[in-house]
């Protein structure tokens, strides 16, 4: 039985999903495409049945030939911007090959933006939720493609000049304190999500995902997930938690002001300090050579993680003397998200260059775990009383 149970494990992680964690979402793979025409529709796409189903849902909103191509790939759900030449829209749903409903749910990502739509956090407006598979050939939905410029790179950044890079990542600040402030009841998303023991269950989880991906040897890695078992702290009034909250999953326009929230497929109800110690970790990255995920920390005007942090804590009022901890556990996570990667890899289950590289960089994460650990306050916890 047990065997059975680690080498169905081994098949999840294989392929990138685990309890409903689209696992393999990092890096992120951006591929646009040419658009294309009704008869020739970029891959897991129909534009002659996503067309058809628009003007029996939404008659009148189509009023020429639909064009798409394919803004965002990868395992991670895909994005395509459609258009009929008037009109713009996005259209979101699972990765081809996909079979595991719970980790690419469209009706959760379409319920979240749906609620937060008359809430300060901008999102973009939600058309139509399809969860007919037959339509074209997977659950999708369709909401309005919102103009903006998501900022990948430290050149990009860089560019702004140090003013507007600090205030640009202050009104990311500020957008999530937005977001945590929400009422979760008021707004249609109490259920969203299971708050109680929610640390304990996310540190258990991606434990999970680590033992289902092991395939070398990671000095330090379970002695990181022992220390935060040890001290995992009591979590503060749940929230909306958006799950991986960072400078490339926001849009900004021409006036700095920031437009749209991007990709909540990881979000839920919980505990908010860990999309802060998320943040904190993406902050504190630009000096890790071959850094996979896409960060502009190291751009001059950057805030550092400190400013960041007593610029939350400030504008929240929320006790953040605990960071430490929900930063760890942010480099625990993606080193296992990472070290699943790498594991698809050695399999040869990964498509494209620079996957022989990730393996490399997972060492350091745990060891910038470890010592962010160490240097947590002894305060009292739950699990240290």
């Amino acid at each position: 039985m047990r065997a059975a149970r680690r080498s169905s494990t081994r098949r999840a992680a294989a392929s990138g999903e685990l309890d409903g964690i689209p696992t393999s979402r990092y890096p992120l793979v951006v591929t646009p495409t040419t658009p294309t025409s009704d008869t020739d529709a970029p891959r897991g796409l129909d534009l002659g049945r996503l067309r058809r189903h628009l003007d029996a849902h939404r008659p009148g909103l189509v009023t020429g030939a639909l064009r798409a191509e394919l803004v965002q790939g990868g395992r991670s759900n895909l994005t395509y911007r459609v258009t009929d030449g008037a009109g713009t829209w996005v259209v979101r749903r699972p990765p081809l090959g996909h079979v595991l409903a719970t980790a690419h749910d469209m009706g959760r990502e379409h319920r979240v933006i749906s609620a937060l739509a008359p809430t300060p956090v901008p999102v973009p407006g939600t058309v139509l939720l399809c969860e007919d598979p037959e339509v074209i050939g997977a659950p999708f939905y369709v909401m309005e493609f919102v103009p903006g410029t998501p900022y990948r790179t430290e050149e990009q950044v860089t560019a702004l000049g140090p003013e507007r890079t600090r205030a640009v990542v202050l009104t990311l600040v500020d957008t999530l304190v937005d977001l945590h402030a929400v009422d979760p009841g008021a707004v249609g998303l109490d259920g969203f999500g299971r708050p109680e023991g929610f640390l304990d269950r996310q540190l258990r989880r991606w434990g999970k995902q680590l033992d289902a991906s092991r395939s070398r040897e990671l000095p330090g890695i379970d002695e990181l997930r022992a220390a935060l078992g040890r001290a995992l702290p009591a979590s503060p009034a749940p929230a909306v938690v958006h799950g991986d909250y960072r400078l490339d999953n926001v849009l900004f326009d021409p006036a700095d002001r920031l437009t749209a929230v991007l990709d909540w497929e990881m979000s839920t109800l919980g505990d908010p300090l860990t999309d802060v110690g998320l943040l904190v970790m993406y902050g504190e990255q630009h000096d890790i050579p071959g850094f996979p995920v896409p960060t502009a920390s190291g751009a001059p005007g950057h805030p550092d993680a400190a400013e960041i942090v007593e610029r939350y804590a400030r504008r929240s009022g929320r006790d953040v003397s605990d960071v430490d901890w929900y930063t760890a556990f942010a480099y625990f996570k993606l080193a296992v998200i990472l070290e699943g990667i790498h594991y698809r890899w050695t399999l040869g289950q990964t498509l494209g260059a620079g996957f022989d590289r990730i393996g490399t960089v997972v060492p350091l994460f745990i060891d910038r775990g470890l010592r962010t650990i160490r240097r947590r306050p002894r305060a009292a916890s739950h699990q240290e009383d």
